[in-house]
């Protein structure tokens, strides 16, 4: 592999358009704010993507802490039309390198979808999904890590930054770690989704009309396995383009409104990618100029490190820790 994976944020504009330059039609993602069913049937979601801290405490001596591995569920895509139970029709791939987890979770749910869902996957991720068909989990992992249009339009969306590092520092126990999974409804199953894993867990049978109200109930499980004072979870849904429905149904102030959202995620993906740092030295070279020739640099200078000492020690009264990673 020429290169490594960067880490993403777990966003509605960086997953949309993600997506669309890898060449998919008709998906975009909204995120949720509360944890009801309502709210996420409204979208008719295909799946969901659920960011949260992770620890190795995610499954018991004999399986998952919720739901129960389905290892069947991965055989030969190839052979899965040829009769029988049906089984063998879940697009799964394990992880193998750092940080790609967002991208193998938005793809662990569209991979499972088709025309019949709505969704064009477009030719790359076609020919990508046919070519890994025939692959076990660890192989398609590696298929997908390896993947240099794939790697290189997820890492179009990290945040730019001047400085490159000779090597990638590992995690350790200190750091907190994030990591994404995904949720959808397979060959009216509910499934988890989480190359980390050994295989895809099931969590009981679910039509695609059902999943909101399936789902619901498993992340909240998940959720209160995690102390009180946790709140750092996020969840997107990925659903079809809201543009499509709103002309449709002659919504034309729902289009109007869909197509600004579509403007700002451009601007704000455009901000992610953006190097700042020539603009803000020339900035500062301006302001510290200027203070100078005011005769007020000096006392400047004081307070702003009396400030940055304060701060500091506020955040280890909380308790931060400012090194968070993505798994």
């Amino acid at each position: 592999m020429s290169g490594g994976w960067n880490t993403i944020e777990s966003d509605a504009g960086v997953f949309t358009y993600l997506l669309e330059n890898l060449g998919v039609k008709n998906v975009q993602f909204e995120e949720l704010i509360s944890l009801d069913s309502q709210s996420l049937g409204q979208l008719s979601p295909l799946g969901v993507i659920f960011l949260f801290k992770y620890n190795n405490d995610g499954r018991k001596s004999d399986g998952p802490l919720d739901g129960q591995f389905d290892f069947e569920a991965t055989y030969n895509l190839d052979d899965a039309g040829s009769g029988g139970d049906g089984k063998g029709k879940v697009w799964f791939a394990a992880q193998t390198i750092q940080n790609a987890c967002g991208t193998q979770a938005l793809l662990s749910v569209l991979m499972n979808k088709d025309n019949k869902d709505g969704v064009e996957l477009g030719p790359h991720l076609t020919d990508f999904k046919d070519f890994t068909a025939a692959f076990p989990p660890d192989i398609r992992g590696e298929a997908l890590s390896n993947s240099d249009l794939i790697r290189d339009t997820h890492n179009s969306f990290a945040r730019s930054s001047p400085f490159v590092s000779d090597e990638t520092r590992m995690a350790t126990q200190d750091d907190d770690l994030f990591h994404f999974i995904a949720y959808t409804s397979i060959n009216g199953t509910l499934y988890e989704l989480d190359g980390l894993q050994e295989a895809p867990i099931s969590h009981g049978p679910c039509a695609p009309t059902d999943f909101a109200d399936k789902v619901i109930p498993v992340l909240q499980r998940r959720i209160e396995r995690y102390p009180t004072n946790e709140i750092r979870f996020n969840l997107l849904a990925m659903c079809q383009d809201l543009r499509v429905k709103a002309r449709e149904f002659g919504d034309e102030d729902m289009v109007y409104r869909e197509e600004e959202k579509r403007r700002a995620w451009q601007w704000e993906n455009a901000l992610r990618r953006h190097n700042f740092v020539g603009f803000v030295g020339e900035l500062m070279k301006g302001v510290t100029a200027a203070k100078i020739a005011d005769g007020s640099y000096d006392a400047w200078i004081e307070d702003s490190k009396t400030k940055t000492k304060k701060k500091l020690e506020e955040s280890k009264k909380k308790g931060y820790n400012p090194d968070e990673m993505e798994m």
